[in-house]
């Protein structure tokens, strides 16, 4: 009886008064604010020439912050209306409109605000290295890539549930947008995307030379001098290796590794390796992998010369969901495989010992399979739908889910590094432990406090967050 009698003599109102919801919301604008971003945002719209009432990198740093926290649409930038007493009133969903419309029909504006990105992702950079826990360098197979910039490219599919400009057929017999971007793999940030129509292709040259130009130049040029690509079997067009080939010289080393479609020459050299070739592989911590193996290909394959690539092989016992997809190459031996091209050669990464190892050139890109996160996650913060039925409008609105995106990333690796539940968590448990929280604002002394309960299990992450990004130093 006592655990159903929690309501007795319980009323519940609605005239509360200095209440606040999604108290969180003040980490994600603090960080935006303190980095320099809203502030360049709206020196870039300045640059249009006109004059409106609203800030418009205010109104679209605030669209990322209320897709951090969950809105699905424009309209749910209301959300913020019960945070009047911090930020102010929110703007209405038509002044949202209005500044998302010209990022898709000025050409200048793209650029404009990708310039100013990379200029304060090089200042965010710089302080996440000043960070006790130092920049986030990758760590696969037991060996941390110190000086490596991983980039992941991957497309995606967002499905359209009405009509809507630029919607179409995809590959998969859906309907909706064929986006294609890439993400760092470090600090798990959107470098670039670019939004495409639903019948894009998945291995269209033009499109991934686009958008890993893009993604290159968001990185500051202090980090690179080393960089890694990884793709999956989409980026496996001679012109993209010619490309990524390209990208080597005296200051720059590019490494890359692409997944690689198997043909009947592919397997009729695989077909040709002794059993003594193959070695075991291993997991993404180090260990030996007990069912799967890897080997070099390059010299038996013809297809390696003629791309100018090495071929690395993998095999794993197929389980009972592959059979179908088997070749009667595969049937016949009972390997399922895998082929990986790059251009590392057998000496490896200078400084990691190790890194020759073909074991360890299949555990970097097999951690590509990590990207697939970063989708999902991207997907929870404005990316699974697009709410508008302009082109135009949904080209700033995947803009403001890439920033969201990029705050987020910054506002944990900032301020919640050294939180081991909370540095790269998942939107949702984020929402739950910070972005969400309840607050009261009180005013005191022509201050305004904003007090969060003094029980909540997280309150110490939030109050140190806070602290350390008001105490960053602005942009020079």
């Amino acid at each position: 009886m006592n655990g159903t009698a929690w309501d007795r003599r319980l009323s519940v109102r609605g005239d509360g008064k200095g209440l606040i919801g999604h108290a969180g919301a003040v980490l994600l604008r603090k960080c935006a604010d303190q980095t320099g971003l809203t502030g360049a945002l709206g020196g870039v719209f300045a640059r249009l020439g006109n004059s409106p009432m609203w800030d418009r990198g205010v109104v679209l740093v605030q669209l990322a912050v209320a897709i951090a926290l969950g809105a699905t649409s424009m309209r749910q930038i209301a959300l913020l209306t019960h945070q009047q007493g911090v930020f102010g009133a929110p703007p209405s969903d038509s002044t949202v409109r209005r500044s998302l419309e010209p990022i898709g029909a000025d050409e200048r504006l793209p650029i404009w605000i990708a310039r100013v990105r990379a200029r304060v992702r090089k200042h965010v950079w710089a302080l996440i290295a000043s960070t006790e826990a130092g920049f986030p360098w990758l760590r696969v197979a037991g060996k941390v890539l110190t000086g490596w910039i991983v980039i992941d490219i991957d497309a995606t599919l967002i499905t359209a549930h009405s009509n809507k400009q630029g919607a179409g057929a995809t590959f998969k017999k859906g309907w909706g947008f064929h986006p294609l971007a890439c993400w760092c793999a470090n600090t798990g940030e959107s470098l670039a995307m670019l939004l495409r129509t639903g019948s894009a292709g998945s291995n269209t040259v033009a499109d991934h030379i686009t958008v890993l130009a893009e993604a290159i130049r968001q990185i500051p040029d202090a980090y690179r001098a080393k960089l890694w690509i990884r793709v999956d079997g989409a980026g496996a067009t001679h012109d993209l290796v010619e490309q990524m080939k390209g990208l080597n010289t005296t200051r720059r080393t590019v490494r890359f590794s692409v997944g690689w479609k198997i043909t009947e020459i592919d397997e009729s050299a695989i077909g040709k390796l002794p059993a003594s070739a193959w070695q075991a592989a291993v997991r993404q911590d180090g260990t030996v992998h007990p069912h799967a193996e890897v080997t070099e290909l390059t010299g038996l394959d013809e297809r390696a010369a003629a791309w100018g690539v090495r071929l690395l092989v993998r095999r794993v016992r197929p389980s009972a969901r592959d059979q179908r997809q088997l070749t009667a190459f595969e049937h016949k031996t009972g390997w399922k495989y895998a082929i990986v091209a790059t251009n590392l050669g057998p000496r490896g990464l200078r400084g990691i010992p190790g890194s020759h190892q073909l074991a360890f050139i299949d555990a970097v890109h097999r951690d590509h399979a990590e990207v697939e996160d970063r989708v999902r996650t991207n997907k929870a913060m404005g990316l699974r739908n697009l709410p508008s039925k302009t082109w135009n409008v949904n080209v700033g609105w995947v803009l403001a889910a890439n920033l969201a995106a990029d705050i987020d990333a910054w506002t944990r690796l900032l301020g919640l590094h050294d939180q081991a539940d909370l540095a790269r968590a998942e939107p949702a448990t984020l929402r739950f432990c910070l972005w969400h929280l309840p607050a009261k604002l009180v005013t005191h002394a022509r201050q305004r406090l904003l007090k969060i309960s003094a029980t909540w299990p997280w309150k110490t992450a939030f109050l140190i967050c806070w602290q350390r990004l008001c105490a960053l130093p602005a942009p020079g």
